[in-house]
């Protein structure tokens, strides 16, 4: 049995105790001697906090629960211990009859299969036409679909939402219909997003742009790079009739359940194309930053640790070419006190970008000089970044009104900077008050721990909520694809422990600054039981409470009940991400999942040894016409 000890309500001399404890170290260390985790990191999971101010150790009072198994309600009057087991079968698949265990049993096992896995849209295509569509649709009902997705639409899937909500486990709606192109399509609208590469041979390889080159040597593995995945279309009343779909999913949401979320793709709101070349902007632009800092002595930190003098930077401008005044510019941004800036304040920069063009500027590694950083970024992209920024926030409004939480889900790294920012934008608006709004962190990137520190530091300084979700990756075989193709650095980290080793990284720093405001909220979207058990460990050294509803945990529908339901009847907040849509529209969805998941799958082992424990146990004890009651 794994235990989780749970600290009682803080009195407040107790509270100020651990204030004053925890303000005497600047790193906030993760120490874990649990048998029954992986040793977590040490010095590269502790994390500096200069600079920040911490107020009175206040806790919240907990918040409701809004599911109807979360009668076990913690308090400072109960055990100090709260166990979760993971082991208990019985437990776990409470929610699911003899049939719905039968079939999660043979569905995973096929999915550990990789033939299947490699020509599952051949073999779905094959069947297809063997069957005829309907008794396809019914075979596929009864089976992948099935398993995977809630139903067809917003009715249909309410059983399901409803049944899960009453054994603790509340739902992310994903209406997953998704565009499947042909590769010369593909092909076609990433030659016509055509992107060069930026930098000067004088600044060092690092700064090329290779990442975001398109070209002919990425053949035939195009399909694998864009495929189901990426929504493209031609005109902005696609995008529209998108924005009108996601509003439906916000509505379910909140009509299927309480404190609900609802999750949408920024290539369905705004032209790929668009996204890719404004990613193509932000990351030059902070890429030249490193390389200016670097000339000022200041490479090999940490982002948020890079600082540039105003007037070294002014003087190192006018030796590569421009005489925009940098300094008056920027002393509005941070520069009246301190005489320097940092990352956050060069990126702001990129906000006033209509009205100081002259300043944008960056070095091109064909002509050996400056160029505008805008210079293949039109007006009329601009005003169709204003109209995906618009969709942005009339979905946002939408949840809003109907307390439903939007999630916005990372995509390939080459719109990833585009779809960030654009979240971000709405952040500022939405999260005020409240976390409404969720950015996707993929852990799998190199990066991942950058980006996330730089937005909880930018949050901090801006004054809203800042909201995540952690999740490994869903595009590795892709991006190294890709990578290897156009010969730049691969993106990804090397293996699985390194990713590993990020995730955690990252969740500690998160976790940490929702130990000091109570502000941020995070959800660990991990199908990784050590994971799990390890973010609980630390919520309990935090004193961050399930009923604080500040963690929240996520799992895909079909997969891993052993690890959503006795987190949600132990009184955790867990979500199952819950795709629906019509059977034949949620083909592409289905197969790219099983390309993404192909790893866990076939390391599924104690999921299927526990379903299969399950149903011997309902067998032998005459309970295999067990049906769940609610």
């Amino acid at each position: 049995m794994f235990c989780v000890k749970i600290v009682p309500a803080p009195t407040w001399a107790n509270a100020m105790n651990h204030f004053r404890r925890l303000l005497s170290n600047r790193r906030l260390r993760s120490i874990v001697t649990s048998s029954s985790t992986n040793r977590p990191e040490k010095a590269d999971h502790a994390r500096t906090r200069s600079g920040v101010q911490r107020a009175s150790a206040r806790l919240q009072s907990p918040g409701e629960c809004g599911r109807a198994e979360r009668d076990r309600t913690i308090s400072s009057s109960a055990a100090n211990k709260f166990s979760v087991d993971f082991e208990r079968g019985q437990e776990a698949y409470r929610s699911k009859d003899s049939l719905e265990l039968l079939r999660s049993l043979v569905v995973l096992k096929l999915c550990s299969y990789d033939f299947l896995v490699d020509n599952n849209k051949e073999i779905m295509g094959l069947s297809k036409k063997i069957l005829g569509q309907k008794v396809f649709d019914q075979f596929m009902k009864m089976t992948f679909y099935g398993q995977f997705v809630a139903g067809e639409d917003r009715i249909s899937i309410k059983p399901l939402i409803q049944k899960n909500q009453a054994f603790g486990v509340g739902s992310v709606l994903d209406y997953s219909v998704e565009e499947d192109i042909s590769q010369n399509e593909a092909h076609q609208k990433e030659m016509d997003s055509f992107i060069s590469a930026a930098g000067n041979e004088s600044i060092g390889k690092d700064y090329r742009e290779k990442n975001y080159e398109a070209g002919k040597q990425l053949g035939d593995s195009q399909d694998e790079v864009i495929g189901a995945c990426t929504y493209f279309h031609s005109d902005e009343a696609k995008c529209d009739q998108h924005m009108e779909t996601f509003m439906k999913c916000i509505k379910s949401s909140s009509e299927s359940s309480m404190n609900g979320f609802s999750a949408i793709k920024m290539t369905a709101l705004g032209r790929p194309q668009l996204l890719l070349q404004f990613s193509e902007v932000l990351v030059k632009w902070q890429r030249f930053f490193t390389f200016l800092a670097s000339q000022q002595g200041r490479d090999g930190m940490e982002a948020l640790e890079q600082k540039m003098e105003l007037t070294q930077l002014q003087e190192l401008m006018i030796r590569l070419g421009t005489k925009a005044d940098f300094q008056d510019c920027l002393s509005g941004k941070k520069g009246e006190s301190t005489g320097c800036i940092d990352i956050l304040d060069w990126m702001s920069l990129i906000d006033d970008r209509v009205r100081i063009p002259d300043l944008l500027f960056v070095p091109n590694v064909k002509l050996g000089e400056l160029e505008p950083l805008l210079k293949n970024f039109t007006a009329d992209d601009e005003n169709q970044l204003k109209r995906t920024l618009q969709r942005l926030d009339v979905l946002a409004k939408c949840a809003l009104e109907n307390g439903v939480r939007l999630m916005v889900d990372a995509e390939q790294t080459y719109f990833q900077p585009a779809i960030s920012k654009l979240t971000l934008d709405l952040q500022r608006i939405y999260n005020r008050e409240k976390p409404i709004v969720f950015n996707t962190y993929q852990c799998y990137l190199k990066e991942a721990y950058k980006n996330v520190t730089m937005d909880i530091e930018l949050s901090k300084k801006e004054g809203w909520c800042f909201a995540a979700k952690l999740v490994r990756g869903a595009y590795m075989y892709q991006e190294r694809e890709r990578a290897k193709e156009l010969q730049y650095e691969d993106p990804i980290n090397p293996d699985y422990e390194s990713t590993s080793r990020m995730y955690h990284r990252c969740l500690h720093y998160v976790l940490d600054e929702i130990a000091l405001n109570r502000k941020a909220n995070v959800m660990v979207a991990s199908h990784n039981e050590n994971t799990i058990k390890h973010t609980l460990i630390r919520m309990n050294e935090l004193g961050l409470l399930p009923t604080e509803n500040k963690v929240f945990f996520g799992q895909l529908l079909g997969m891993c009940d052993q690890i959503s339901f006795p987190l949600g009847q132990a009184g955790f907040s867990v979500y199952k991400y819950v795709p629906y849509g019509p059977v034949s529209e949620v083909m592409p969805y289905l197969s790219r999942r099983a390309q993404e998941n192909r790893g866990f799958m076939k390391g599924a082992q104690k999921e299927r040894e526990l379903l299969w424990k399950e149903l011997k146990r309902r067998l032998l004890s005459g309970e295999l016409l067990y049906r769940p009651v609610y």
